[in-house]
């Protein structure tokens, strides 16, 4: 039964480590290089809808699945 949720679980849990990122919670886990510097800097904004978003299709196909 529980098998059956694993992947939900873990949508949930990282779209709460991409929240947390996009709203100031928590760091981001690696320094940006010297190219890498415009996109790298974006990243947290997309992450503000990108995580909630995860977060609500990860709890409906949790009740959607069938058990």
């Amino acid at each position: 039964m529980i098998a059956a949720y694993i992947d939900e679980f873990i949508m949930f849990c990282v779209g709460l480590w991409m929240s947390g990122i996009g709203y100031g919670f928590l760091q981001t886990p690696n320094q940006p290089q010297a190219g890498q510097r415009a996109w790298l800097a974006r990243l947290p904004s997309h992450f503000k809808w990108m995580g909630p978003l995860l977060l609500i299709i990860s709890i409906v196909l949790a009740v959607a699945s069938p058990t």
